[in-house]
């Protein structure tokens, strides 16, 4: 039991591997990207106020779309499809979100310099949805859905 728990209970270098243990001294240094400026790492504020704002959004349109029918969940269901549908057509197309541009971030593959493209898009807001792969971090700041479909936020100002 204690080497299963030691994977995830030793910390964000418990994911390096095997023969790495040293960790880059800024996100995203063994990934390539800059420091800072356009290109690095986002940050949790800008993750975290991206999704809030593209939530927001969701459930503005879905209010509007059911009438303000509050009752019975309806409204949730209907803001959570909208924002599946819209985080995975304009990350596809566009490589961010409306929260994720208004904040000054995008979403890049980290193996190469290329769109992220539908089917990478599509996993990653299936992951997103359950929630709980997003607040589970590496060491570069990737959430376990960026990790399992080789993406990261990047600033994009």
């Amino acid at each position: 039991m204690a080497r299963m728990t030691g994977s995830w209970l030793s910390g964000p270098t418990a994911a390096l591997p095997k023969d790495d243990h040293e960790v880059g001294r800024y996100r995203g240094e063994k990934l390539g990207l800059p420091e800072s400026g356009p290109g690095a790492a986002a940050g949790s504020g800008r993750r975290v106020l991206a999704l809030v704002i593209d939530w927001a959004i969701s459930v503005g349109v879905a209010s509007l779309l059911v009438r303000g029918d509050w009752t019975g969940g309806v409204i949730n269901t209907v803001a959570l499809i909208l924002w599946f549908v819209v985080g995975v057509g304009t990350v596809s197309l566009f490589a961010f979100t409306p929260g994720q541009f208004a904040v000054g971030i995008g979403v890049a593959r980290v193996d190469r310099p290329v769109p992220v493209g539908f089917v990478r898009a599509l996993a990653r807001q299936v992951l997103l949805v359950f929630v709980v792969p997003a607040l589970i971090t590496d060491h570069d700041g990737r959430g376990m859905h960026d990790r399992a479909t080789g993406t990261m936020l990047i600033r994009s100002r």
